[in-house]
Parts: C-alpha cells; sequence; structure tokens
C-alpha cells in the first residue's frame, strides 16, 4: 500500500523505436489540435545529457512545493525560487549553470549502486514526472516541447490516475521489461 498522499509519480522507462515513434506522433496531434497548460505547471527542458532523473525530480518537487519544506539555504529552493518564471528553455540553460545543482547531481549519481553512466553515454531509459496541478494530471519530460495533459485528476484519484498511464506505456512495449514506477508520498 503506498501512503497518501502521493503528489508525484516518477517513471523510468526504455526509449525504444516504438516509444520513439509515439512521441513524435503524440507531438504532432498536440500541435494540430493544442492543449490547455496550467501557468502553475513547472516545466523545463533537458539540455544535459543522462540528468533525466534530476529534471523528473525538479519537475517532481517545483509542481508540489505547497507539500514539502525546504532548508532556508537549500540550493534546490534557491534554484526553482530564481528560475520560476523563465521559459522552460531557460530553465535548462539556467541549469547548466548551476554549480550546487551539478555538484548534488553528480554526488548522488556516484551514489548509486550501478555505474554511473557518463554525461555522453547513449543511455535507453528514461526518467519523467506525473503531477497533479490544478486538478489535472501532467506528464513532464524534458525531452518533449511541452508538458502533456492527460486529463482531470485530484488528490484521491492522482495515483491510480497516473498508474493507468504508467499502464499505457508498458502497454505500447509488451515485450519490455525494464519498467520502474516510484511514487513519492509522506512517509
Amino acid at each position: 500500500m503506498v501512503p497518501k498522499p502521493v503528489c508525484a509519480v516518477l517513471l523510468l522507462f526504455p526509449v525504444t523505436e516504438k516509444y520513439e515513434s509515439f512521441r513524435q506522433e503524440e507531438e504532432v496531434k498536440i500541435k494540430a489540435q493544442g492543449q490547455e497548460v496550467s501557468p502553475d505547471v513547472y516545466f523545463m527542458k533537458q539540455t544535459i545529457g543522462n540528468a533525466c532523473g534530476t529534471i523528473g525530480l525538479i519537475h517532481a518537487v517545483s509542481n508540489n512545493k505547497g507539500h514539502l519544506e525546504f532548508e532556508p539555504d537549500s540550493p534546490l529552493k534557491k534554484f526553482l525560487e530564481e528560475s520560476s518564471k523563465m521559459s522552460p528553455d531557460e530553465k535548462a540553460t539556467f541549469l547548466e549553470k548551476d554549480e550546487n545543482i551539478r555538484v548534488t547531481h553528480e554526488s548522488s549519481a556516484q551514489e548509486g549502486q550501478s555505474e554511473t553512466p557518463s554525461i555522453d553515454d547513449k543511455v535507453d531509459l528514461h526518467f519523467i514526472a506525473f503531477v497533479n496541478v490544478g486538478g489535472r494530471l501532467y506528464e513532464l519530460d524534458g525531452r518533449k516541447p511541452f508538458p502533456i495533459v492527460h486529463g482531470k485528476t485530484s488528490e484521491d484519484t492522482f495515483l491510480e490516475d497516473a498508474a493507468e498511464v504508467c499502464k499505457n506505456f508498458m502497454a505500447r512495449d509488451p515485450q519490455e521489461l525494464h519498467f520502474t514506477v516510484i511514487a513519492l508520498s509522506k512517509a
């Protein structure tokens, strides 16, 4: 049982040809049909190689500041405050230049249980975040040009709603086994 409320869900999934084809079709469809994205959604592009986990966590945390407490001198708090009004591309550039976040990212990556890939290595797994902003379920993927709206959600149904979208990722590649879902909730 996952403790509620869940404030964000991170999905690690394989980047396959099927996924890439779907991603391109989805982008064309959304650009043609449009979608309404709340101005309250914090979204940034990913321009740093192999930093999708960091970007996913930034998306999860930044869209849930009301549920979290930061240390007064937190580098992440400072980064989020200073970048909040920037465009997704400006946020990415700002992250590239933020020494505190870079050092934290690198030291955390080195603490993992597996060998850390080089920033330039080709990695076929990718992290994205799902968040509830204003009662709508958003998929936040720094490789995409914009957030993806997946419909209505609530604090009570968010985990189940995000799980349904995660199942769609799995259904696209039923032969793949490399999926991991992480819920961020109160301990």
